[in-house]
């Protein structure tokens, strides 16, 4: 497949996907840092649970998201690693070092998700 047919695909799914986490975002309350901390402090039921589930998986889907779209870029600039791309701070490293966050944050956000639902769950029993 030719690429730049393949990137344009790429980049409506990926707009497509952007627009959906948007959507459910947008849907659901955005919150400040010290907010969900109070929250975690103070979540005793199972609907405060479910609701830090809610917002940390939607977090992880903006970071997985932000992972794929610089995944790309990483791979474009992967394929001009000479003259001014060849010098440190090289374009190429610092959209793999992106990435890396990106997936990292990802997985924390996945591991809270998953501690909260867990914990609704018991809360539920």
């Amino acid at each position: 497949m030719n690429v730049t047919v393949r990137t344009a695909l790429m980049s409506a799914t990926l707009a497509a996907a952007t627009a959906l986490v948007h959507a459910e975002t947008s849907a659901s309350t955005h919150y400040s840092k010290s907010e969900i901390k109070r929250m975690e402090r103070e979540a005793h039921s199972m609907q405060q649970y479910r609701a830090l589930a809610i917002y940390f998986s939607a977090q992880k889907t903006s970071f997985e998201l932000q992972a794929q779209s610089e995944k790309e870029e990483w791979e474009r600039r992967s394929q001009d690693v000479t003259g001014a791309a060849a010098k440190y701070p090289r374009p190429v490293d610092s959209s793999r070092n992106r990435f890396e966050y990106f997936s990292y944050e990802a997985d924390q956000m996945n591991q809270q998700a998953a501690k909260y639902q867990a914990l609704a769950e018991k809360s539920q029993q």
